[in-house]
């Protein structure tokens, strides 16, 4: 059980930029179907939540859009891999379940206006992890561990790791 609910210690970041880009497209299509009071937007924002909450409690094992990436495009598009510390990419995902959650919630309770605003600064994240690579929780993370709010024994390779 407690493999299960374990994240990799080491991800693939082309893996990890094209969940990004997932995240980005179903941010994206949710403000449209906000914008235009599409209803069913809540199986959109609902699917996204479980992602994040999934990734969280165990990588990519019980995601269903980690799980195509990892399973079928990074294989059939035969990308290189490039491994990055998994901690700080834990953490990325942390701040995206509570966007998404907080997302959720307030759909849910009509405040869209405020649920578009936090999809629209998701979908700048998770644009600027898809397409040019940046990981701007994983630079908060260096400097949490830099301040010893996280402790260095959480990631001794992001002390020496260049993000």
């Amino acid at each position: 059980m407690r493999e299960f609910f374990s994240f990799p210690e080491l991800i693939n970041e082309p893996a990890a930029r094209l969940v990004a880009s997932g995240v980005l497209l179903m941010s994206i299509l949710s403000i449209c179907l906000i914008s235009l009071d599409v209803t069913f937007v809540w199986v959109i924002l609902l699917i996204m939540t479980y992602g994040f909450l999934a990734r969280v409690l165990s990588g990519p094992k019980v995601s269903p859009l980690a799980l195509i990436v990892t399973k079928i495009l990074v294989p059939k598009f035969n990308f290189d891999e490039k491994l990055v510390p998994g901690p700080p990419k834990r953490f990325a995902q942390s701040i995206g379940l509570v966007f998404s959650t907080s997302i959720f919630i307030l759909w849910l309770t009509n405040f869209h206006s405020i649920s578009i605003f936090l999809l629209s600064v998701l979908s700048i994240f998770a644009f600027l992890e898809s397409v040019l690579g940046y990981c701007f929780a994983c630079k908060v993370f260096k400097v949490l561990i830099s301040v010893g709010i996280v402790p260095e024994t959480v990631c001794e390779r992001c002390a020496v790791y260049e993000y």
